[in-house]
């Protein structure tokens, strides 16, 4: 069985983070603790956020590296924190920092499991109310279905 994009441990609460650069920090750290990336992804996370904004709505922000770093990508993996206090995402109120890394094309499917799951202001409300990592995660466990 391949690894799970999203392992339990990849999924973290946090209070807050001091600025968006420090959320996308902590959630490219994760993957490089998980060994799905390079450090020098963490880079290009921020370099892609200096030219556009990861955020997609529904208090969901979704960096991840320029096109130029998948050289830095070792596995398809995601992070997710969510923040008990916003984070100002260029004026927009994140909540949750969702880190990816995406061998060759798997990025687009990522992304659009994510996005389906975003997109459900029910299925928000149920994240948001997550009392714990683990049930964060449970919530978003399809996004490890093939």
């Amino acid at each position: 069985m391949a690894e799970e994009i999203l392992p339990e441990g990849n999924v973290r609460l946090a209070a807050r983070a001091a600025s968006r650069d420090d959320a996308i920090r902590e959630a490219g750290e994760v993957l490089v603790e998980v060994g799905a990336v390079d450090p020098a992804y963490l880079d290009s996370m921020l370099e892609r956020e200096a030219s556009v904004s990861t955020y997609m709505g529904n208090f969901l922000a979704i960096p991840h590296g320029t096109n130029e770093a998948k050289n830095h990508i070792r596995r398809s993996a995601l992070s997710v924190i969510r923040y008990d206090e916003p984070v100002d995402w260029g004026g927009e109120e994140a909540r949750f920092v969702v880190g990816i890394a995406g061998i060759e094309n798997e990025h687009l499917e990522i992304l659009s499991k994510i996005a389906i799951i975003f997109s459900d202001d029910e299925a928000v409300a149920r994240l948001l109310a997550a009392g714990s990592a683990k049930e964060l995660h449970t919530l978003l466990s399809e996004v490890n279905e093939p």
